[in-house]
């Protein structure tokens, strides 16, 4: 499947942009970043340099990747929606650094949500819109508020599950969720 780019797109030659990708309108693909087979990259999405992305993807309009940050497979996220790179900011420092951030396959970043750097968001793990995440996302966790907390699970469908970790749409079971889960320790992709 052919790569599809638009033409205002700004993508660097040094990115790498898999088959059947397609970049929107005035995107931004920085050096050196990554991004996987069949993403979709919407409208004035931003990607900066080295970041990783891998197949299957979404971005919505507006949404904001900075250098650091790590994205698995199948990763939904929602427009307007921020993930940052340096704990202590400030617009002249020589003491920049940046902190890294990982997603794992298959989780969801809701609309205009806030990504503080050096978390893990687990797999399958849902942040709803206008999140601030800054501690690590359990997989299977729907975390909300400011600053996100727990507030149930969800099914691999993106549906929330009962009390006794049932999907009530597609019939599954996670009896291994509680609330000492955490997420899995990926590999970082190269």
């Amino acid at each position: 499947m052919a790569t599809r780019i638009h033409p205002t797109a700004e993508v660097s030659p040094t990115a790498t942009i898999g088959d059947g990708t397609t970049i929107w309108h005035w995107a931004q693909v920085r050096e050196n970043a990554r991004v996987g087979r069949n993403c979709r990259v919407g409208k004035d999405v931003y990607i900066d340099t080295n970041v990783v992305i891998g197949d299957d993807c979404k971005f919505q309009n507006f949404a904001t990747v900075y250098d650091g940050v790590t994205i698995g497979n199948g990763v939904f996220v929602g427009p307007h929606a921020v993930f940052t790179n340096d704990m202590y900011p400030r617009a002249v420092t020589e003491q920049w650094a940046i902190t890294p951030t990982d997603v794992e396959d298959h989780a969801s970043i809701g609309a205009n949500a806030t990504i503080v750097c050096g978390v893990r968001i687990g797999h399958h793990a849902m942040v709803a819109a206008g999140a601030v995440v800054t501690k690590d996302v359990p997989p299977h966790a729907l975390v909300a508020g400011v600053p996100a907390k727990r507030i149930g699970w969800v099914c691999e469908c993106g549906r929330p599950l009962d009390r006794t970790m049932h999907c009530a749409y597609d019939g599954k079971r996670f009896p291994g969720l509680t609330k000492g889960s955490r997420p899995a320790r990926s590999r970082r992709r190269k």
